[in-house]
């Protein structure tokens, strides 16, 4: 069962074209927004749709992947980890972030 400690798997589409960043080591890692939808029936019996949007992080040898071929709208289906870091603005001000750190990637549909 330790490998099912932290272990996500999400089928969506991508909401932006992926950032890719660039570091100084020659390193890649790239980014986006993941879509998915659910749907449920109300106590009227009216269904309820509500998309969910997640912050996924490629790093490694599927960055050149996701930078070749993976674009806004197009479906895929994502393996990996919850993660979360927090940082401080110039202000001050304290954020949080919780991502998934990508493992795998298939690309669905056409």
């Amino acid at each position: 069962m330790n490998a099912l400690r932290n272990k996500v798997q999400l089928i969506g589409r991508l909401g932006q074209d992926p950032e890719i960043v660039n570091f100084e080591d020659g390193n890649k890692m790239a980014r986006f927004s993941l879509a998915t939808d659910d749907s449920y029936k109300d106590k009227r019996g009216e269904k309820i749709e509500r998309t969910y949007w997640h912050n996924i992080v490629v790093r490694g040898g599927l960055v050149k992947v996701v930078e070749g071929y993976i674009t806004k709208g197009q479906e895929i289906a994502v393996e990996g980890k919850l993660t979360n870091r927090s940082w401080e603005d110039k202000d001050g001000k304290r954020h949080y972030a919780t991502e998934i750190l990508c493992s795998e990637l298939l690309m669905l549909g056409k």
